[in-house]
């Protein structure tokens, strides 16, 4: 009899167990829910950050007298207007120790207005006004960089230019994607032993290489690696280092526009 009743209890104790097992998971699996959910949070906002990261700041050129157009957040704004097709466009990137207002201080994006030339001067992400970019940390995000830049601009076949530090974007990008270019201007750039000779000799972009004459390093060192190119002419600027173009603009202005010239 007894252990019957001992049976009973088990049987009653099991089935209370039970019943408020039933009760509690409803909230058992909707704090699981909430946990996973607020586990996926951080890794969306990193995305909504990537894609935001991508934006930049571009320096539109304008003739003299005419403000220069600054444009923030990406380059939806610019798509309210189309460029002739039968005006050459200039893409400017910068050094490590310069931005796109570099170009305007020198005058570049005026003189290339007044000539007729469509030039746009990019802040590269991470310097100016563009914010950082996690994106931009290797060399296919660069290329992707470079990329949108052109697609969201509408710019089709420009010429870049690219000193020093841009090297890291510009070199694998021609190397990938000089079909995509019109012409060439690296002034001395970095990162270009990092390629084969082959890789070189397989672009058919034409290209001005500008080194100051003082500049034995990257000067130097980028000609090795350029005259590569098929297409490619050499311009030394006199007395000049690293940033010739500073030093001696007008006899940079005089080349960037008989290579221009040439490629219209």
């Amino acid at each position: 009899m007894a252990l019957i009743r001992n049976r009973l209890g088990l049987l009653v104790l099991g089935v209370l167990i039970t019943f408020v097992l039933y009760l509690l998971l409803p909230a058992i699996q909707h704090e699981r829910f909430t946990s996973r959910a607020a586990s996926h949070k951080p890794q969306a906002r990193a995305e909504e950050r990537g894609q935001r990261d991508a934006n930049a700041t571009i320096l539109i050129g304008m003739l003299a007298g005419s403000p220069s157009i600054l444009y923030r957040e990406g380059f939806l704004l610019q798509r309210a207007g189309t460029p002739s097709p039968a005006r050459l466009e200039v893409v400017f990137l910068h050094g490590q120790a310069f931005t796109s207002k570099t170009w305007e201080d020198l005058g570049t994006l005026t003189l290339l207005a007044e000539e007729g030339y469509r030039s746009v001067a990019v802040d590269l992400p991470g310097y100016g006004n563009s914010p950082p970019s996690d994106t931009v940390s290797t060399e296919q995000g660069r290329v992707a960089f470079l990329q949108h830049v052109l697609k969201e601009l509408r710019i089709q076949r420009p010429i870049l230019v690219s000193p020093s530090m841009s090297g890291r974007y510009s070199i694998p990008f021609i190397l990938v994607h000089g079909v995509q270019l019109r012409g060439f201007v690296p002034i001395a750039p970095v990162g270009t032993q990092e390629y084969t000779a082959q890789q070189y000799q397989q672009v058919q972009t034409p290209t001005l290489i500008v080194y100051g004459e003082r500049d034995a390093s990257l000067g130097t060192q980028s000609l090795q690696s350029l005259r590569q190119l098929p297409k490619h002419k050499v311009v030394v600027l006199p007395d000049a280092g690293h940033a010739g173009y500073l030093e001696k603009p007008r006899e940079f202005h005089e080349a960037l526009l008989t290579f221009l010239g040439e490629l219209q």
